[in-house]
């Protein structure tokens, strides 16, 4: 009977085993297709900070722009820049961190809507053909940022599902801020409010 019981114990033990390292390793996959695409949206950011110069430039030839809009766009690259080189991936477990980086890439966001609203009122410079291609651009950035962004938040859900989830959130618990919950891109203070355009 004893010998029953001992290798009850040790099939128990085993399956135990077995399941900790399963979800052990289900976890590390999400977590590196979290931070992939954590790349991705850094990626697309980038790309947007890298148009940013040649569309100040190009605005700037426009004699009578407004400097302080121009300035706005300028100090904001600059913030969300900074912002981007001091992240690290610790920061997809950091929600104050991950606000503050999303706080800087909206403020961004923020100054070159304002930019391109205003520049409405210059014909001759919408007019300008590298401006036109710039806003292509930057248009089509600022949607590649929106699915990279989205695409972020779905494999951060599928982490926090997978590691909220019976006994994933046992095996979790062992490793400590190893595998905490990622935080989500949200809309912004005021995005359900459409931008007032006067011209």
């Amino acid at each position: 009977m004893g010998k029953w019981i001992g290798i009850g114990v040790v099939a128990i033990a085993a399956i135990l085993l077995f399941m900790g390292i399963g979800s052990y390793n289900e976890l590390n996959r999400l977590e590196q297709g979290v931070q992939a695409q954590w790349g991705q949206v850094e990626n697309t950011y980038q790309r947007r900070a890298d148009l940013i110069p040649n569309l100040v430039e190009t605005v700037r030839g426009a004699s009578d722009f407004e400097k302080e809009t121009l300035q706005a766009v300028v100090e904001a690259r600059a913030k969300a820049t900074q912002a981007t080189v001091n992240v690290d991936q610790s920061v997809l477990s950091d929600p104050q961190a991950f606000e503050r980086f999303q706080a800087a890439q909206g403020e961004l966001s923020g100054a070159l809507s304002r930019l391109m609203v205003s520049v409405e009122r210059y014909p001759e410079l919408k007019a300008n053909q590298n401006y036109r291609d710039l806003q292509a651009q930057l248009e089509g950035t600022e949607n590649r940022i929106s699915v990279e962004r989205m695409r972020f938040n779905e494999a951060a859900q599928a982490f926090n599902t997978k590691r909220n989830s019976f006994p994933t959130v046992m095996v979790a618990g062992f490793f400590g801020s190893r595998f905490n919950d990622k935080a989500y891109f949200k809309a912004q203070a005021g995005a359900e409010q459409a931008p007032k355009v006067k011209f």
